[in-house]
This record gives C-alpha cells, sequence and structure tokens, in this order.
C-alpha cells in the first residue's frame, strides 16, 4: 500500500512524525479518511476516535479532541487541540470526569455556558473511554 508523510501535534508538541497508510479522524462534517495521492484539503477537526494506520500496517488508535488537519502537496499534518494515544489514556480518570458531568447535568439550574461546558466535557470523557475499550 501507498504511504504518506504524517506529522501529529498538539499545542503541547509534536506527537508522531513517520509514514502512514492511513489516518482516520472525525472532522467537524464527519469521519474522514486520508489516503496517500489524497487532494490538497483542510478542515476543522470535531471529537472523536481517530486511528492512524502505519506503514507496517500497525493500527494505533487515540481519543481527538478538536483542531485543524491538512493535506498539502502530499503531506498530512494534524494539529490537535488534545490528541491521546490509547495506551497513554487513564480510564479512570475519564470515569471520575464522566461521573462529574453527568451529576452536574442531572443537577440542572446551569447557565447556557455552564451546559455547554457540561456537555462538552462528558463528550470528551466519552470518548476517551470509547478508544480505551
Amino acid at each position: 500500500m501507498n504511504t504518506f508523510p504524517l506529522r501529529i501535534g498538539t499545542p503541547d508538541g509534536l506527537l508522531f512524525e513517520g509514514e502512514a497508510e492511513r489516518v482516520v479522524c472525525r472532522s467537524i462534517t464527519g469521519d474522514l479518511a486520508v489516503l496517500a495521492k489524497h487532494c490538497n484539503f483542510c478542515t476543522a477537526l470535531g471529537m472523536g476516535e481517530a486511528h492512524v494506520v502505519l506503514a507496517d500496517g500497525t493500527r494505533k488508535e487515540a481519543a481527538c479532541i478538536g483542531g485543524m488537519l491538512s493535506m498539502m502537496n502530499g503531506t498530512c499534518r494534524v494539529l490537535a487541540t488534545t490528541w491521546e494515544w490509547k495506551e497513554e489514556i487513564d480510564a479512570e480518570r475519564a470515569q471520575s470526569a464522566k461521573k462529574r458531568a453527568e451529576e452536574l447535568l442531572a443537577k440542572g439550574g446551569l447557565t447556557d455556558r455552564e451546559y455547554r461546558i457540561a456537555e462538552a466535557k462528558l463528550q470528551r470523557a466519552l470518548v476517551r473511554l470509547s478508544v480505551k475499550s
């Protein structure tokens, strides 16, 4: 299978640089897969599961929380707000975050802003738990 150069980073630094067969992420309009020879493309990333298939066929799973993906002149760059490889996710911490967000939402009496923040925290926790399982 054909490969392409892939760089994955966050504001904290470079997380991956190497050859990949495929990268799959959730964009703001739905899931997308990037393969070698993809046309030039740029999109905002949403919140969801992601994975990279490396040149040797190994699949690495991750939780991706927002950012940008670009494919320009054969090189794919992912700048994610948060990118956590499956093995780095702390399931206990994600479960605690999920519980806190659910309790806050169930309690009610939140402003619109507080409600949106609690919902986003719940979604992030659910994505992490989904990748980890």
